[in-house]
């Protein structure tokens, strides 16, 4: 079980997710989606391509960027796509 925490309410929870560079990707459904919102943050990785950003939003806070997905990674990545990581102080844990 992998749980993705911010502010003591929990964004994310599955028994199934991916591991890729130390970081736990949750898979879609597994979003508590009322504490996503869109970023027009973007960023790319050399070997994954491009991801996209949510801001988290818990009770009126907000962490701009704090979680970020690839809608169509890299053939490498392709077990990713979709899948939400986390940083900017939201807490994994397994």
């Amino acid at each position: 079980m992998a749980t993705a925490r911010w502010k003591g309410v929990t964004l994310a929870e599955s028994d199934t997710f991916e591991i890729v560079e130390g970081n736990v990707y949750f898979p879609p459904e597994s979003l508590k989606r009322e504490h996503f919102r869109e970023s027009d943050f973007t960023t790319t990785c050399p070997w994954k391509g491009k991801a996209s950003y949510y801001d988290i939003v818990v009770n009126g806070d907000s962490n701009p960027s704090a979680a970020w997905y690839y809608p169509e990674p890299s053939d490498e990545a392709r077990h990713v796509k979709g899948h939400v990581a986390f940083w900017r102080g939201v807490a994994v844990e397994r």
